[in-house]
């Protein structure tokens, strides 16, 4: 839904949690999707204008409540 909506997102990634550090551990987040853009701005532009329709389909996965951070990648 990302990739349709907000065009100029260049790459979107899920992850799932398999364990903390101690082995067998409960992972600290269940799961974490990566959404990819060039700038901030890019994100703003594109992503922003869809935030209630892609926020909405969230519980359609879980009911575990989001939690949100944008980080630059450093390379």
């Amino acid at each position: 839904m990302v990739m349709q909506l907000s065009k100029l997102c260049r790459r979107a990634e899920a992850e799932t949690g398999l364990s903390g550090m101690a082995p067998g551990s409960a992972p600290t987040y269940v799961a974490m999707g990566h959404l990819t853009y060039d700038s901030i701005n890019d994100f703003n532009a594109s992503f922003m204008p869809h935030i209630e329709a892609i926020t909405a389909d969230i519980p359609n996965y879980t009911n575990i409540e989001p939690v949100i951070q944008i980080c630059e990648v450093k390379m």
